[in-house]
């Protein structure tokens, strides 16, 4: 039991140290060369180049939309403007515009045929049971056609942005912008991508939908604002790139909850004092303005942990090359004893004895490489 415990804290008390052996094998020395190659390509091509590992990032986006629509649209046999059929009328970064309205006028407080709070009393020469609430009740099943002009009208999108790590703050449209051409363009992803106008037609276009369809049964529509800025580049280069999707295109076969809809209510009181209303059930396209994006510059602290990283890496050549040559090629018994030894404080003194004015060198029958005296394992030295 003491030689035991005794054999432990003599291993822990031991050295370990590289030992060079140099393998002249054109097989593993190509494998070697191919690794490193692979691990630098990757770091220079993917880590520094593409995801800019160099640079320290900022995620934390500070961010304002403002929107305004225009147009004008046919429905209900009258002309509707913009405070007809956008809601809400701040001009946030989520709004409607209504292409549907189902209107149902003069409802009073009373009993009438409908499914809501049931009274009890079935009404048989209709069929049906009476309710009580607001009456006359709601029919949307009449047939109404969706105000198509919406195709035509304009959204115009005003984003400002900040990072604040770097203090940098940015429009979407550049400030050298005349109101005449502000007025004039509309926006293009090729030849216009900076202006800020944008026509409903084009946007639902760019989401593959069809104009009539969606103004039918509503729909939600993603506009997302994205910023890549390189700052280490001219601050001018940080534009936005503009995409669009339908957001719910998950639900838009789904028998239930198809589209979008919504009701509103408008309420008056007649010469009695008595409160009516007229209520609006309201299909509409909605816009969700969504902006992302990063921001990043040149610093020291990342650039220097990922070259040690790249460094470090470069060594992976090293431990494959060792696994093939212990494991798999002729000659392994013969590299483990060359890349493996053991040296005691015993055989130290023994040598030291013999020879005292020498450094312990290599045993006889190993050759001595030229670059800094490893050793070298040529393949005569292999075991056939």
């Amino acid at each position: 039991m003491t030689s035991m415990v005794w054999g432990c804290v003599t291993d822990f008390f031991t050295y370990e140290t590289t030992k060079s052996v140099v393998v002249k094998s054109w097989s593993v020395g190509i494998i070697n060369r191919i690794v490193q190659v692979l691990i630098i390509a990757y770091f220079v091509g993917w880590v520094f180049i593409h995801e800019k590992a160099y640079q320290v990032t900022d995620t934390g986006i500070e961010s304002s939309v403002m929107t305004k629509v225009k147009g004008f649209g046919y429905h209900h046999n009258r002309v509707m403007d913009v405070a007809d059929y956008v809601y809400p009328q701040q001009g946030e970064g989520v709004f409607c515009i209504m292409t549907k309205l189902i209107i149902t006028e003069n409802q009073y407080q009373g009993k009438c045929v409908e499914v809501r709070v049931i009274t009890g009393v079935c009404l048989h020469s209709k069929g049906k049971c009476e309710i009580q609430g607001w009456c006359p009740a709601e029919d949307d099943s009449v047939a109404i056609k969706p105000m198509l002009d919406v195709k035509n009208f304009t959204i115009f999108i005003k984003n400002s942005i900040r990072f604040p790590l770097f203090n940098i703050t940015r429009g979407n449209f550049p400030s050298t912008m005349s109101s005449s051409e502000i007025k004039n363009c509309t926006y293009h992803p090729e030849t216009n991508p900076f202006c800020p106008i944008f026509l409903v037609g084009d946007v639902l276009k760019f989401t593959g939908q069809d104009v009539a369809g969606l103004a039918d049964k509503g729909g939600e529509i993603g506009i997302n604002i994205e910023w890549k800025c390189n700052l280490d580049l001219n601050i001018e280069k940080c534009v936005p790139r503009y995409s669009f999707t339908r957001l719910d295109a998950p639900f838009k076969k789904n028998a239930i909850s198809k589209g979008y809809n919504f009701r509103f209510a408008k309420y008056f009181k007649d010469m009695n004092g008595t409160e009516f209303r007229t209520l609006h059930k309201a299909y509409a396209i909605r816009f969700d303005v969504m902006v992302t994006g990063h921001a990043g510059k040149f610093d020291m602290v990342p650039t220097l942990i990922n070259l040690v990283a790249a460094f470090t890496s470069i060594g992976l050549g090293t431990v494959l090359c060792d696994v093939i040559l212990l494991n798999f090629l002729r000659g392994a018994e013969q590299y483990k004893a060359k890349k493996f030894e053991e040296v005691s404080e015993a055989q130290i003194e023994a040598y030291l004895a013999r020879s005292p004015e020498s450094q312990l060198s290599l045993k006889q029958g190993i050759k001595s490489s030229c670059d800094s005296g490893a050793v070298s394992l040529a393949a005569s030295d292999q075991q056939l």
